[in-house]
């Protein structure tokens, strides 16, 4: 299992580049000439980020015995 510590850095990584992501699929979206086959692949790759984040987010968060 991975260092919680390497796991929170990975994380807020992960965190930043969605954010950035959605930044710049928002600017896309302003623009005239939209390319459709490039929004779709950035909005796939904001999709798997997503996706890495709550995996992370639920190996930080401890088992709980019931």
């Amino acid at each position: 299992m991975e260092d919680i510590t390497e796991l929170e850095e990975r994380l807020v990584e992960l965190q930043h580049e969605h954010k950035d992501l959605d930044d710049v699929i928002d600017r896309l979206r302003s623009t005239a000439a939209v390319d459709l086959f490039q929004m779709k692949r950035l909005q796939k790759k904001k999709l798997m980020l997503k996706d890495q984040i709550q995996k992370i987010k639920s190996q930080l968060i401890p088992d709980i015995i019931a």
